[in-house]
């Protein structure tokens, strides 16, 4: 082989193939000790669940949000948990896509939704705020950008006229936490899909059963 072929051959096997590209997972919730487990808090559970099921450790703080870092088959993913409380989630959110320079379409964002019943999910490559403040902080945060993907984190609605801001700090009853940690489970499963096949394809298998899942629980007692 002659020296032009030779090199030919080297550049087109080091440069052509493209590094995959990383992943952002943030998880909305709020620090410390008094709001752990609380039906706000799902978001930062769902990064706890996911950084378990990896080996990834959440044991750095950048850009105002416990971090973490790994490798999900082969392809690089960073999870964090924004320290600045709920309603200022984008001053972590926005600091964070922007340090990695990622596209939008490359974070996702793990929510508490009191419109689903609690332990359904859903995915959604956009979207509004759905008056929650968090999603509401990172979108501003995202200079009004929307086009990234969500997942919905059921806890289902205040009973009678409790107040909605006292109902989201309480932390679960038995059967609500039983449906919740089964339903971490499932949004782990889904990530991984999210890594290895994509949004759209993950999102359109994942959703069709959590419709069946929410026609099941919508009406069921928690």
């Amino acid at each position: 082989m002659s020296g032009y072929a030779l090199l030919s051959k080297l550049s087109r096997s080091c440069f052509c193939t493209a590094s995959p590209q990383p992943l952002l997972f943030v998880g909305l919730g709020n620090p410390g000790d008094k709001y752990k487990g609380t039906r706000h808090n799902v978001g930062f559970e769902m990064i706890d669940a996911f950084a378990e099921s990896q080996g990834i450790s959440m044991d750095t703080v950048h850009c105002k949000a416990l971090f973490g870092k790994g490798f999900v088959d082969g392809v690089p993913v960073f999870l964090a948990k924004p320290q600045t409380y709920m309603n200022l989630s984008g001053e972590s959110s926005g600091p964070l896509a922007a340090y990695y320079k990622l596209p939008l379409n490359r974070v996702v964002v793990f929510y508490d939704d009191m419109d689903l019943p609690c332990g359904v999910l859903r995915l959604h490559h956009k979207g509004g705020h759905g008056s929650h403040n968090g999603l509401r902080n990172v979108i501003y945060h995202f200079r009004g950008n929307r086009e990234f993907a969500r997942l919905r984190i059921g806890i289902g609605k205040p009973p009678g006229q409790m107040d909605p801001k006292a109902f989201l700090l309480q932390k679960f009853n038995a059967t609500a936490r039983q449906r919740i940690d089964a339903a971490l489970q499932e949004g782990v499963t889904a990530l991984k899909q999210i890594v290895s096949k994509g949004l759209t394809e993950s999102s359109r298998q994942f959703n069709t059963q959590q419709k069946y899942k929410h026609i099941r629980l919508q009406n069921m007692p928690t």
